[in-house]
């Protein structure tokens, strides 16, 4: 298994930038699906973003578009969600999460079930 653990949250003006970084331990991390979560207070946890495991896929939600990006270092068994553009509605806690899976047919999973391993959790807020 992996142990997951976000940070670089925080306070920032709308239109600012964070990035939030999600250090994993153990030696099969380049063999999982990685995939970040936002949940804000009130709603359900909804997908944000996934990468593959040699960072070739990603699949995102139609929100962030054009705005955050995502990557992975395996070298240093990280992976980060660049965070641009951001607006109030972005105020979230946001997880990162790991799965192992053999297919991306149709797509990364994107549904919080679909996963297995999960961070604490990075408090974003986002000032207007």
């Amino acid at each position: 298994q992996v142990q997951l653990v976000e940070s670089g949250g925080g306070l920032v003006q709308a239109g600012g930038s964070l990035r939030l970084s999600c250090a994993a331990s153990g030696r099969t991390f380049s063999r999982y699906v990685i995939g970040w979560f936002r949940q804000a207070p009130g709603q359900e946890r909804e997908f944000v973003f996934a990468v593959s495991p040699n960072g070739d896929m990603s699949y995102y939600a139609d929100f962030v578009k054009g705005r955050f990006t995502i990557s992975r270092d395996n070298a240093e068994n990280t992976a980060y969600l660049q965070m641009n553009s951001l607006k109030p509605e972005d105020t979230a806690v946001y997880y990162c999460a790991a799965t192992w899976t053999d297919s991306y047919y149709p797509t990364l999973p994107s549904k919080t079930n679909e996963y297995d391993y999960w961070g604490q959790g990075a408090q974003v807020t986002v000032t207007s």
